[in-house]
């Protein structure tokens, strides 16, 4: 079994890939394999809702990069998903929803009922409404979302200061382990059948 925990971050090696590096720990004492995918320092096209992904039905964005396409084929190969954000402005760091914005609007069928989790980081507010932004691309698509003892956040403005982190360090074990039982049980069981998508808007 395999989770995939994406860097959300610009900085490969700070905070956040701290955070996701004790996740990743718990992840592997539980026998579970954890790879850290980063997104990388390079402009991120946002998608344009254009549908050109599902026109040719490969679940991958027309525009391709590795960025998305090559972190969709690695969620898609894993059984759960863990994705680390910074905090920019109480959010999810803008290049990190561009990832996400293109992987499940291509994706999404290819990555449902994986067990998945948010974690986020920041120097000192705005981690919950990042963490609940990230959260809600699992939501909508049936993926069933691994907890921790307490908010999925770290404090701090260095790699150093995170980990004098001890709270923040235990929610992420804590966070391993629980994906780690969650990836398990989930593999036992087969996923339900989904009913055929309703779609309505407010003016009909």
């Amino acid at each position: 079994m395999k989770v995939l925990l994406i860097n959300g971050s610009p900085n490969e090696k700070r905070c956040t890939y701290t955070a996701l590096s004790e996740v990743a720990g718990a992840l592997e004492a539980e026998g579970v394999e954890a790879e850290i995918a980063w997104i990388g320092r390079e402009p991120v096209r946002g998608c344009l809702g254009c549908g050109g992904c599902a026109k040719r039905g490969e679940g991958r964005c027309i525009f391709d990069d590795d960025a998305v396409n090559g972190l969709i084929a690695k969620a898609e190969a894993a059984d759960g998903l863990v994705v680390g954000t910074p905090v920019f402005y109480a959010g999810a760091n803008g290049a990190l929803l561009a990832v996400l914005d293109r992987m499940f609007y291509a994706a999404s069928a290819r990555l449902r009922f994986k067990p998945a989790a948010a974690v986020a980081s920041a120097r000192r507010a705005g981690t919950t409404p990042a963490i609940d932004q990230v959260n809600k691309y699992f939501q909508f698509n049936c993926m069933p979302l691994a907890s921790a003892n307490y908010w999925p956040m770290v404090h701090g403005q260095s790699a150093e200061q995170v980990r004098q982190d001890a709270e923040g360090l235990q929610a992420m074990r804590v966070l391993g382990r629980n994906l780690a039982w969650l990836v398990k049980a989930t593999a036992a069981v087969p996923a339900p059948e989904l009913e055929p998508k309703i779609a309505t808007s407010f003016i009909r």
